[in-house]
Protein backbone atom coordinates (compact mmCIF):
# COMPACT_ATOMS: atom_id res chain seq x y z
CA UNK A 1 0.00 0.00 0.00
CA UNK A 2 1.51 3.28 -0.93
CA UNK A 3 1.80 5.89 1.59
CA UNK A 4 1.63 9.91 1.44
CA UNK A 5 4.28 11.67 1.76
CA UNK A 6 2.42 13.79 4.70
CA UNK A 7 2.16 10.01 6.50
CA UNK A 8 6.06 9.19 6.10
CA UNK A 9 7.02 12.16 7.69
CA UNK A 10 7.89 12.29 11.36
CA UNK A 11 5.77 13.43 14.14
CA UNK A 12 7.49 16.24 16.05
CA UNK A 13 9.01 14.78 19.41
CA UNK A 14 7.91 15.68 23.21
CA UNK A 15 11.09 17.75 23.70
CA UNK A 16 9.64 20.10 20.36
CA UNK A 17 6.40 20.22 21.53
CA UNK A 18 7.52 20.81 25.40
CA UNK A 19 10.03 24.00 23.63
CA UNK A 20 6.52 25.51 22.09
CA UNK A 21 4.47 28.38 24.14
CA UNK A 22 1.27 27.39 25.21
CA UNK A 23 -1.67 28.05 22.75
CA UNK A 24 -4.24 29.29 25.19
CA UNK A 25 -4.81 32.25 27.44
CA UNK A 26 -2.55 32.15 30.10
CA UNK A 27 -3.63 32.80 33.77
CA UNK A 28 -3.17 36.55 34.65
CA UNK A 29 -1.12 37.76 37.50
CA UNK A 30 -3.98 40.04 39.27
CA UNK A 31 -6.71 38.48 40.72
CA UNK A 32 -9.01 41.58 39.04
CA UNK A 33 -8.18 39.28 35.92
CA UNK A 34 -8.48 35.83 36.76
CA UNK A 35 -10.86 33.50 35.19
CA UNK A 36 -11.13 29.87 35.68
CA UNK A 37 -9.45 27.51 33.14
CA UNK A 38 -11.93 25.07 31.52
CA UNK A 39 -10.13 24.53 27.78
CA UNK A 40 -9.48 20.52 28.89
CA UNK A 41 -12.85 20.19 31.06
CA UNK A 42 -14.81 17.84 29.76
CA UNK A 43 -18.75 18.81 30.22
CA UNK A 44 -20.45 15.84 29.70
CA UNK A 45 -20.31 11.96 31.09
CA UNK A 46 -19.39 9.86 28.54
CA UNK A 47 -19.16 6.09 30.53
CA UNK A 48 -21.45 3.81 32.24
CA UNK A 49 -21.00 2.00 34.99
CA UNK A 50 -20.42 -1.61 33.88
CA UNK A 51 -22.54 -3.71 36.51
CA UNK A 52 -25.48 -0.96 36.12
CA UNK A 53 -25.68 0.33 32.87
CA UNK A 54 -28.58 2.57 33.67
CA UNK A 55 -26.51 4.63 35.48
CA UNK A 56 -23.75 6.58 34.47
CA UNK A 57 -20.47 6.64 36.36
CA UNK A 58 -19.60 9.66 38.90
CA UNK A 59 -17.56 12.61 38.08
CA UNK A 60 -14.74 13.89 39.21
CA UNK A 61 -12.25 16.85 39.50
CA UNK A 62 -8.86 16.08 40.55
CA UNK A 63 -6.85 18.79 42.37
CA UNK A 64 -3.54 19.05 43.20
CA UNK A 65 -2.33 21.75 46.02
CA UNK A 66 1.30 22.37 46.52
CA UNK A 67 4.17 25.54 46.13
CA UNK A 68 5.80 23.77 42.56
CA UNK A 69 8.55 25.42 43.21
CA UNK A 70 9.52 24.01 40.28
CA UNK A 71 6.93 21.90 39.19
CA UNK A 72 8.99 18.68 38.51
CA UNK A 73 8.52 14.75 36.79
CA UNK A 74 6.86 13.79 40.12
CA UNK A 75 4.45 16.01 40.05
CA UNK A 76 3.15 15.28 36.49
CA UNK A 77 3.54 11.42 36.99
CA UNK A 78 1.62 11.35 40.50
CA UNK A 79 -1.80 12.60 38.02
CA UNK A 80 -1.08 9.92 35.90
CA UNK A 81 -0.61 7.50 38.35
CA UNK A 82 -4.08 8.41 39.69
CA UNK A 83 -6.00 8.31 36.56
CA UNK A 84 -4.95 4.73 36.13
CA UNK A 85 -5.75 3.92 39.72
CA UNK A 86 -9.12 5.28 39.12
CA UNK A 87 -9.60 3.62 35.76
CA UNK A 88 -8.97 0.68 37.08
CA UNK A 89 -10.31 0.67 40.86
CA UNK A 90 -13.74 3.06 41.10
CA UNK A 91 -16.71 3.79 38.85
CA UNK A 92 -15.22 7.61 38.72
CA UNK A 93 -14.70 9.45 35.35
CA UNK A 94 -12.17 12.09 35.26
CA UNK A 95 -13.00 15.39 33.75
CA UNK A 96 -9.88 16.64 34.31
CA UNK A 97 -7.34 17.93 36.81
CA UNK A 98 -6.23 20.95 38.12
CA UNK A 99 -2.69 21.83 39.80
CA UNK A 100 -3.23 25.10 43.12
CA UNK A 101 -0.17 26.92 43.27
CA UNK A 102 0.11 28.51 46.23
CA UNK A 103 0.51 31.90 46.98
CA UNK A 104 3.22 34.31 47.83
CA UNK A 105 2.08 34.37 51.81
CA UNK A 106 2.93 30.32 52.19
CA UNK A 107 6.17 30.84 54.48
CA UNK A 108 8.40 27.90 52.52
CA UNK A 109 11.99 28.02 52.21
CA UNK A 110 12.75 28.24 48.50
CA UNK A 111 9.91 29.71 47.03
CA UNK A 112 9.86 31.34 43.78
CA UNK A 113 7.49 34.24 43.12
CA UNK A 114 3.90 32.69 42.55
CA UNK A 115 3.46 34.63 38.63
CA UNK A 116 6.67 32.17 38.48
CA UNK A 117 5.63 29.11 39.76
CA UNK A 118 2.20 29.61 37.65
CA UNK A 119 4.09 30.08 34.29
CA UNK A 120 5.77 26.92 35.15
CA UNK A 121 3.17 24.54 35.80
CA UNK A 122 1.73 25.73 32.78
CA UNK A 123 4.78 25.22 30.36
CA UNK A 124 4.70 21.91 32.06
CA UNK A 125 1.53 20.87 31.22
CA UNK A 126 -0.01 22.66 28.56
CA UNK A 127 2.18 20.80 25.89
CA UNK A 128 2.62 17.33 27.80
CA UNK A 129 -1.07 16.69 28.65
CA UNK A 130 -4.75 16.42 27.48
CA UNK A 131 -6.38 16.91 30.96
CA UNK A 132 -4.56 18.69 33.18
CA UNK A 133 -4.68 22.42 33.60
CA UNK A 134 -3.58 25.09 36.16
CA UNK A 135 -5.63 27.37 38.60
CA UNK A 136 -4.08 30.25 39.51
CA UNK A 137 -6.80 31.43 41.88
CA UNK A 138 -5.05 30.07 45.12
CA UNK A 139 -1.78 31.82 43.94
CA UNK A 140 -3.28 35.21 43.72
CA UNK A 141 -4.62 35.89 46.88
CA UNK A 142 -3.60 38.51 49.56
CA UNK A 143 -3.03 35.85 51.81
CA UNK A 144 -2.35 32.54 52.50
CA UNK A 145 -5.43 30.31 51.60
CA UNK A 146 -6.48 27.12 53.21
CA UNK A 147 -6.35 23.81 51.74
CA UNK A 148 -9.82 23.40 52.43
CA UNK A 149 -10.92 26.82 50.98
CA UNK A 150 -9.30 25.99 48.03
CA UNK A 151 -11.23 23.12 47.45
CA UNK A 152 -14.48 24.96 47.89
CA UNK A 153 -13.29 26.95 45.38
CA UNK A 154 -13.20 24.31 42.37
CA UNK A 155 -16.32 23.52 44.16
CA UNK A 156 -18.29 26.95 43.25
CA UNK A 157 -16.36 27.06 39.65
CA UNK A 158 -17.57 23.39 38.85
CA UNK A 159 -20.96 22.81 40.32
CA UNK A 160 -21.66 26.27 41.77
CA UNK A 161 -21.74 28.36 38.70
CA UNK A 162 -21.38 25.65 35.78
CA UNK A 163 -24.05 23.34 37.59
CA UNK A 164 -21.73 20.46 37.42
CA UNK A 165 -21.66 17.83 34.00
CA UNK A 166 -24.36 16.97 31.58
CA UNK A 167 -25.51 13.39 32.02
CA UNK A 168 -26.79 11.11 28.51
CA UNK A 169 -30.47 12.18 29.51
CA UNK A 170 -29.57 16.10 29.62
CA UNK A 171 -29.78 16.18 33.28
CA UNK A 172 -26.86 17.80 35.26
CA UNK A 173 -24.94 15.80 38.26
CA UNK A 174 -22.54 17.31 40.48
CA UNK A 175 -18.77 16.55 39.89
CA UNK A 176 -16.73 15.23 43.18
CA UNK A 177 -13.73 17.33 43.60
CA UNK A 178 -10.82 15.18 45.18
CA UNK A 179 -7.62 16.68 46.57
CA UNK A 180 -4.71 14.25 45.05
CA UNK A 181 -1.69 14.39 47.35
CA UNK A 182 1.30 12.46 48.20
CA UNK A 183 1.66 10.51 51.27
CA UNK A 184 4.18 13.23 52.83
CA UNK A 185 1.16 15.18 53.06
CA UNK A 186 -1.26 13.25 54.15
CA UNK A 187 1.35 12.69 57.46
CA UNK A 188 1.32 16.55 58.05
CA UNK A 189 -2.32 15.78 59.09
CA UNK A 190 -1.74 17.05 62.66
CA UNK A 191 -3.92 19.06 64.64
CA UNK A 192 -0.91 21.72 64.90
CA UNK A 193 -0.90 21.66 61.38
CA UNK A 194 -3.81 21.16 59.94
CA UNK A 195 -7.97 22.66 61.60
CA UNK A 196 -9.95 19.51 62.78
CA UNK A 197 -12.47 20.89 61.03
CA UNK A 198 -10.93 21.28 57.96
CA UNK A 199 -9.64 18.06 57.80
CA UNK A 200 -13.69 17.19 58.17
CA UNK A 201 -14.58 18.98 55.36
CA UNK A 202 -11.87 18.25 53.28
CA UNK A 203 -11.72 13.93 53.37
CA UNK A 204 -16.04 13.76 54.10
CA UNK A 205 -17.22 16.12 51.79
CA UNK A 206 -14.44 15.96 49.22
CA UNK A 207 -11.77 12.79 49.44
CA UNK A 208 -8.68 12.23 48.56
CA UNK A 209 -6.27 10.43 46.73
CA UNK A 210 -3.08 9.57 48.20
CA UNK A 211 -0.14 8.65 46.42
CA UNK A 212 2.49 6.67 48.67
CA UNK A 213 6.19 7.96 48.35
CA UNK A 214 9.23 6.38 49.58
CA UNK A 215 9.90 5.89 53.06
CA UNK A 216 5.98 7.07 54.03
CA UNK A 217 3.51 4.36 55.44
CA UNK A 218 0.34 5.87 54.72
CA UNK A 219 -2.14 3.21 55.93
CA UNK A 220 -0.10 2.97 59.40
CA UNK A 221 -1.15 7.10 59.27
CA UNK A 222 -4.06 6.01 58.35
CA UNK A 223 -5.23 3.50 61.11
CA UNK A 224 -3.50 5.84 63.73
CA UNK A 225 -5.13 9.33 62.52
CA UNK A 226 -8.62 9.23 63.78
CA UNK A 227 -10.00 11.55 61.58
CA UNK A 228 -8.58 9.75 58.54
CA UNK A 229 -9.61 6.41 59.93
CA UNK A 230 -13.45 8.14 60.01
CA UNK A 231 -13.25 9.09 56.82
CA UNK A 232 -11.37 6.17 55.25
CA UNK A 233 -13.60 5.33 52.40
CA UNK A 234 -12.72 8.60 51.32
CA UNK A 235 -9.77 8.27 51.36
CA UNK A 236 -7.94 5.58 47.86
CA UNK A 237 -4.23 5.06 48.37
CA UNK A 238 -2.28 4.85 45.50
CA UNK A 239 0.42 2.59 45.02
CA UNK A 240 3.48 3.39 43.40
CA UNK A 241 4.69 0.88 41.09
CA UNK A 242 7.78 2.42 39.86
CA UNK A 243 9.18 5.10 42.53
CA UNK A 244 10.15 8.29 41.63
CA UNK A 245 11.61 11.02 44.73
CA UNK A 246 12.17 13.80 42.40
CA UNK A 247 11.98 16.71 44.59
CA UNK A 248 11.60 20.51 44.55
CA UNK A 249 14.23 21.03 47.14
CA UNK A 250 16.81 18.88 44.98
CA UNK A 251 16.42 20.69 41.94
CA UNK A 252 16.39 23.68 43.43
CA UNK A 253 19.61 23.05 45.12
CA UNK A 254 21.18 21.75 41.42
CA UNK A 255 20.54 24.63 40.40
CA UNK A 256 21.97 26.43 42.94
CA UNK A 257 25.58 24.34 42.95
CA UNK A 258 25.65 24.58 39.41
CA UNK A 259 24.64 20.92 38.78
CA UNK A 260 22.06 19.76 35.60
CA UNK A 261 18.59 19.25 36.11
CA UNK A 262 18.68 17.57 32.75
CA UNK A 263 15.44 14.75 32.79
CA UNK A 264 14.34 15.82 36.29
CA UNK A 265 11.24 18.48 34.95
CA UNK A 266 10.42 19.13 31.27
CA UNK A 267 12.67 21.13 28.89
CA UNK A 268 10.74 24.21 28.57
CA UNK A 269 11.19 24.64 32.17
CA UNK A 270 14.23 23.98 32.61
CA UNK A 271 14.68 26.78 30.52
CA UNK A 272 12.48 29.59 31.92
CA UNK A 273 14.18 29.03 35.00
CA UNK A 274 18.02 29.84 33.37
CA UNK A 275 16.39 32.60 31.47
CA UNK A 276 14.84 33.94 34.96
CA UNK A 277 17.57 33.45 36.88
CA UNK A 278 15.28 31.21 39.26
CA UNK A 279 16.62 29.40 42.69
CA UNK A 280 20.49 30.52 42.01
CA UNK A 281 21.09 31.53 45.77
Amino acid sequence: MNLSRKNLMPSPSATELEEDDPTVKLQPTKLEEYFFPSHRLKTRLEGRDVQTANETKEPVIIVACGSFSPITYLHLRIFEMAKDYILENTNFEIMGGYYSPVSDHYIKEGLAPSYHRVRMCELAVERTSLWLMVDAWESLQNEYTRTALVMDHFNEEVNLKRGGVMMADGRKRKVKIMLLAGGDLIESFKPNLWLDEDLHHILGDYGVLVVERTGADVWGFLLSHDILYQHRKNVYIIKQTIYNDISSTKVRLFVKRGMSIKYLLPNSVIKYIYENGLYTK
